[in-house]
Order: structure tokens, then sequence, then C-alpha cells
């Protein structure tokens, strides 16, 4: 398990750190209380240090600040604000039916497939945490879209807690060997004594923020893509098993530069030479992968029956089409082309293989012509944005408390029940409900373990 060693170095080194800050935030503690008891000692110390910003609930670090007041500027645009929320209630309701009916299907698969606990099913992929989850690398524009979407997600309760004239005490970020999190803190009595849509507004507003900026980040870089050129050089995405170009350890990607010692600028180039050759002849493939420059020797093999049966000589190789990667990408703005955007990092289809560029620093960047500098830093910012986002939001839509989706179920059965003298009720409903849920998710991670036992 290649995660496992720096995985328990991080823990480490941040139990370490935790322990040094918990002390010296002890000591802090001590000495502010012996300003109060003592007030002459010190007069003008009594103001806020860095050391009052932290805060410990458990082993989770929390840096924290009461300077909240920039919340304030947004209930001057109530109204925009509660049609925007309340339009965002309605698709988090959405949300929420499709992945409880997501997940009663997901556990249903994994009882008749009986994966193995590897892949998706392995446990460190059940948490989108950036270098653990093998499908979720640990680089730059991904901390940058995990961060942001926590901010995001959290800034749009605090916003609807003004809006719905709810004080926000505090907001901050947790760490746990990572920044896990941010949070606002509302105040609770006044949380409490909110009811009906103001309440559900302010739980869906996080949820709302996530799918929106998702979807924003997606358009955005669908439509960037579509200034990227392919390069016209014939270049190999893979090659078929037990053929020629396999047998001679040819591997893809790679741009063919010659054959025979003709160089080679296009497809046609390459397709005029082989229309000469016939089964059984030898060619010499000069290719190049990365900065290196190769030659193989080729026996061609003959055309498949299911290709066409050509009498020219085959080598067996899949070229890359980086025109239909662009196409593709340009149809994903369609609910099918979405389905297939969120699977990307786990898709092991060739089809989804040939979608990570759009994710991940991989050789295909190389076969574009990127309209400026910097241009593929954006693509996979913006996928990891949209990615990251669109996955928080689905995740917290969850009707499950304590997830947005579950205080948006509790007051919804609530103010139902109450209407009809059955407030006794709320409690159970939600806690079954929210128990199913938590049994179905801790399934999907249990089940392939005790189906191999």
């Amino acid at each position: 398990m290649n995660w496992l060693f720096p995985a328990l170095l991080a823990v480490a080194l941040y139990t370490v750190a935790a322990g040094f800050i918990y002390v010296r935030k002890a000591a802090h503690e001590r000495e502010k209380a012996d300003r109060i008891a003592f007030p002459g000692r010190s007069p003008g110390e009594h103001k806020k240090s860095l050391w009052d910003a932290i805060v410990f609930y458990g082993p989770i670090l929390a840096l924290k600040t009461e300077r909240v007041g920039f919340f304030d500027r947004f209930v001057r645009h109530a109204t925009f604000f509660r049609v925007y929320a309340s339009l965002g209630v309605a698709m988090v309701a959405v949300i929420s039916v499709g992945i409880a009916f997501i997940l009663l299907l997901s556990v249903r698969f994994t009882f008749l497939l009986r994966p193995e606990p590897t892949g998706i099913y392995a446990p460190q992929n059940i948490f989108l945490i950036p270098g653990i989850n093998e499908y979720v690398p640990s680089t730059f524009a991904v901390w940058l879209a995990f961060v942001l979407a926590i901010a995001i997600h959290e800034w749009g309760h605090g916003i609807l807690c003004r809006v719905e004239n709810i004080t926000v005490r505090s907001m901050g970020a947790l760490i746990a060997v990572v920044p896990i999190g941010f949070f606002v803190e509302p105040d609770e009595a006044e949380l409490e004594k909110s009811r009906g849509m103001p309440k559900i507004r302010m739980f869906g507003a996080g949820i709302t923020n996530n799918i929106l900026v998702g979807g924003a980040c997606f358009v955005a870089l669908v439509l960037l893509f579509g200034l990227v050129v392919p390069v016209g050089n014939p270049v190999i995405g893979g090659v078929y098993k037990n053929y020629s170009a396999w047998e001679a350890g040819v591997t893809g990607p790679s741009t063919i530069l010659a054959i025979n010692a003709i160089p080679v600028a296009d497809r046609d180039d390459v397709a005029s030479i082989l229309n000469g050759t016939r089964p059984g002849d030898n060619v010499t493939l000069t290719l190049q992968t990365g900065e290196e420059i190769k030659d193989f020797h080729l026996t061609l093999s003959a055309w498949p029956e299911e290709l066409g049966g050509h009498p020219s000589g085959f080598m067996g190789i899949q070229y890359y089409d980086g025109a239909l990667v662009i196409e593709q990408v340009r149809q994903s703005l369609s609910f099918p082309g979405l389905i297939r955007f969120l699977t990307i990092p786990f898709d092991s289809t060739a089809a989804g293989q040939a979608l990570r560029v759009l994710a991940f620093e991989t050789p295909e960047t190389g076969f574009y012509h990127a309209p400026f500098p910097g241009f593929w830093t954006i693509v996979h910012v913006l996928f990891w944005c949209a990615w990251i986002n669109i996955n928080v939001g689905i995740f917290n839509a969850i009707p499950m408390v304590p997830l947005d989706g579950g205080y948006i179920l509790k007051e919804v059965v609530e103010r139902l029940f109450e209407r009809r003298g059955l407030s006794k009720y709320t409690i159970f409903v939600v806690s079954l409900i929210s128990s199913v849920m938590m049994v179905m998710l801790i399934s999907l991670v249990a089940l392939p373990y005790l189906f191999h036992l």
C-alpha cells in the first residue's frame, strides 16, 4: 500500500505539532486566567491573541475568528438570495431523493457482483482526501479545488444566516493532518427559533453553492477545451494485444516519426507506406515517447476480419484521436455527458482514459497545441473545481443527519408532523431514515470485505 507510509507519517507529524500547540494553548489559558484574577498586574493585556483563535475539538484543530461582519453586506440583497436559495432547495430535494435511490441500487449491485475490496471499493478511496484516495492526486489543482469547495459551501450557510436574521458568531478552518473543512458558527438559540423555509434555505445554501459553482466550472471547462487544436502527427494511443506492435513492445502514447527511415507527418503518410506491404513483411518503426526516440522492428500481421480484412500488413495500433476527444468533451454538455464527466478519475475504459487529459498531467497534453501558456493548469483547476464541488454538494444532500440533507429532512418532517399533531414521531422518523442511509454507506465499504473473508 504506497499510500500507507506517507499517511502514517503525516498523522505522526500532525500529532506532534498538535500536541505542541495544545500545550502552548493551555499555558496561554492559564496566563489569561491569572490576568483576570489579578487585573492590576498586567493592564491592557486582555486583547485577543493568536492563541485565542485556536480551538480543539477532540483531535481536530480549529482556527476561528469572530470577525464576520462582511456577511452583513449580503442582507441588502436579501430578496435575491431568498429566491436563489428557494430554487436551490427544490434542486436539493431532487438530488436527495436521487442519491438515496442510487445508494439503494449500489448496495443491491454490491450484493450481486460481490466485488473484491480493491479499486473504488478500497477503504482509502471512500474518502475524498487528495493523495490518499488513489483516484484523486495530491496536486495544486486538486487542493485548490478542495479548499474552494468547502469554503463555498460554508459561505452559503453564512450568507443565508444573515439574510434570515440569524447571527453568525464565528467562522474558521478545521485541520486534522490536512485542512478538512471550514465552518460557519451561527447563534444556536436564534437558529433553533428559526422555522420552516428560512431554516431550510440556510441548510440548503451550501449544497446549492457547490452544485452551481461546480456546474459553472464544468461549462467553462468545456468551452475552454474547445480552444485547443490537435497536432497533425500520427500518435499511437494504444496497441492491439497479440499483434505485431504489441509483440515488438510498442506502447502508447508515442509519436510515429518514420517507417523504414521514411519520415511521416500524418496518418495519410503512414497509410501510404503500409499500403505497399503484406502480412509477414518486416518494417522498422521509429517512435518518440516523451524525449526518447527509439526504433522498433515489426513483423506485420494480417488485418483482422472485424476491422475489414485489408490485404496490406497490419501493425496493430490504435491512433490517439485528439479531434474525437475534443468532440467528446463538447458532447459532455448533456446529462449523459455529465455522468461520464463525474466518472473520469476512475473510468478504465478507452473513452474514459482518453478524457483523463482534462484532469491529470498526462503525456496526451503534448498532442495538442495549447492556445496560451498555463492552459493545462487552468483546465485541471476547472476540472477539479467542477468535480469536487458537484460531489461535495451531492454527498451533503444525502438525507442523513448530520449532513445538510438530513437537517433539511428533519425540518420538513417537523413542520409536516406539527400540523397533524404528530410531533412526537419526528425524531423517530428522521433517525430511522438517517440510520438506513448510514447502513447503506457502511455496507458499500464493509460488504466487499465480508464477501471475501
